[in-house]
């Protein structure tokens, strides 16, 4: 990549950064894309894919796997707290995840293939939605628009504060957790603060479920017998001194190496809320939201990856460990031989969504290369259009 590309590339990330728009709601950033793709000279650009989805399709014309390279669209819901030129101008909104600087690196993908056509096949360039609630690649493949797009082989990546500057991680097998937010609602009845023997209170049963269901799961090894609950919220009653409480909510993050452990975890979750709203003479709902399934990198996918790293002369640390993060990217390796690698932010950078969070520029040349070599590993050397 040139100076003048790279350049670029960095001004239309520092541009997306300005604009954050949460999941679900990145109409906004969808069209800059689409826009960009348009631009890049995409032979189609398809929108509205399970919500703002987009994916711009750069076809050799020729017979051929389809290659998918896959980012993100949304930002969160975080206030950016920091001194930047172009930080955050929406309120309560950043892109303290780096989703602007993954967007940048795949358009740096279509900027080449917009001179320059792989030998044969197809690439697909896919701009997700929602990842950040689970939501987006369920529906992104759901709709009916990726029928047109099934890939062969599916690429991500994600930049990862704690590893070396430009350093890759890859992991053989698991790459990322399995996670679910598990809602709990307990019922019971108010009365007067006076009288609360003629109410049913949640209070005893609340402060028993949330140091027991965290010791269902204490971390440790991350093997297929890893879980960890983490109670990450707490409601009991109304803000008042009159009312004995009649209502509860706890909401506790359930993680697993393994899809198999986390419905193990489940059921020992659900049966300990069942018995404890039992004993306290409660009502109880559980809801399931957020839900992420492990992301499991295919061998194939990932030994490709490997080879681009070699290519493109970047460390590559191989792993057996997944990361504790969850990622919606599990979705398309339903459908394709995927892998994710992860590309070193910096050891002593921010961490992911900490307010004073930026995604690193330099990243955005070497994430580029590295999945153009992907690209040719399977579809061969490019030719121009």
């Amino acid at each position: 990549m040139n100076s003048e590309t790279a350049e670029r590339l960095i001004r239309l990330r520092h541009d997306i950064h300005q604009f954050p728009e949460i999941s679900g709601q990145e109409k906004e950033t969808a069209a800059k894309v689409a826009a960009e793709l348009r631009a890049r000279h995409a032979n189609k650009v398809l929108t509205s894919i399970g919500g703002h989805g987009v994916a711009g399709v750069y076809d050799s014309g020729k017979d051929g796997p389809t290659v998918a390279i896959r980012c993100e669209l949304d930002g969160l819901p975080i206030q950016e707290l920091s001194n930047l030129a172009y930080r955050s101008r929406v309120t309560g909104k950043g892109h303290l995840c780096g989703h602007d600087g993954h967007m940048a690196i795949v358009l740096g993908v279509a900027e080449q293939l917009g001179r320059n056509r792989p030998t044969k096949g197809r690439v697909v360039l896919i701009f997700q939605p929602a990842e950040e609630t689970g939501q987006g690649a369920i529906a992104y493949r759901k709709d009916r628009k990726f029928a047109q797009i099934k890939p062969d082989y599916v690429f991500s990546l994600h930049n990862l504060p704690g590893l070396a500057l430009g350093e890759v991680e890859l992991c053989a097998g698991p790459a990322n957790c399995a996670s679910r937010g598990m809602k709990v609602v307990l019922t019971g009845r108010t009365s007067h603060a006076a009288a609360p023997q003629d109410g049913v209170s949640p209070a005893a049963a609340l402060a028993l479920l949330m140091p027991k269901l965290a010791d269902l799961g204490k971390g440790g090894s991350l093997d297929a017998d890893f879980a960890l609950t983490t109670v990450t919220h707490a409601t009991l009653g109304e803000p008042t001194f009159g009312i004995a409480p009649g209502r509860a909510e706890l909401w506790v993050t359930l993680r697993t190496v393994a899809d198999a452990r986390m419905h193990s975890l489940m059921a020992e979750a659900e049966a300990l809320v069942a018995h404890t709203a039992s004993d306290q003479g409660l009502e109880y709902e559980i809801t399931y939201e957020d839900v992420f399934e492990a992301s499991v990198n295919a061998p194939e996918a990932g030994d490709i990856l490997r080879q681009a790293c070699t290519a493109t002369n970047v460390p590559c640390v191989l792993t057996s460990s997944p990361q504790k993060f969850s990622e919606d990217f599990a979705q398309f390796g339903k459908d394709a031989k995927a892998a994710m690698f992860w590309l070193g932010a910096g050891v002593d950078h921010p961490q992911l969504h900490n307010p004073d969070y930026d995604f690193p520029d330099t990243l955005i040349s070497i994430g580029t290369g590295i999945f153009l070599a992907a690209i040719q590993q399977v579809l061969g050397p490019f030719s121009p259009r």
